[in-house]
């Protein structure tokens, strides 16, 4: 018998994967995809996807949304750009925020910067 999820060879009378550790049972109920389903998009350290995508299409110009994903080293490089250029090249950076905003509220980018998926 194989592992549905990742194809590895599963010994007879086995009840999980050795490899992802999912059930070997065949059978597998509403209920249960449902609870895995909870318990996968219940991260308790994950960000608002919405709140991030606003954040950067409003305050994208000084980093805002990078921060609040932890990208510091992005969020401190646009917020450089508009403070030290004296707002001149704070289009630039806004630029930049908008289409990081909506690549946000699209899901092209949906981690934060420790790789936890971001919440809809």
């Amino acid at each position: 018998m194989f592992c549905k999820q990742c194809g590895k060879p599963i010994e007879d009378g086995e009840e999980l994967c050795e490899e992802c550790k999912a059930s070997a049972n065949t059978n597998t109920t509403n209920a249960t995809q449902a609870q895995n389903f909870n318990t996968n998009n219940s991260n308790p350290n994950g960000k608002s996807k919405i709140a991030a995508g606003l954040l950067g299409i409003f305050l994208g110009s000084l980093g805002v949304h990078n921060f609040y994903l932890g990208y510091t080293g992005k969020a401190i490089a646009q917020l450089l750009i508009s403070l030290l250029s004296c707002g001149f090249l704070a289009f630039a950076s806004g630029i930049w925020g908008l289409v990081e905003g909506i690549l946000i509220l699209t899901g092209s980018i949906n981690t934060d910067a420790n790789g936890n998926p971001l919440k809809d």
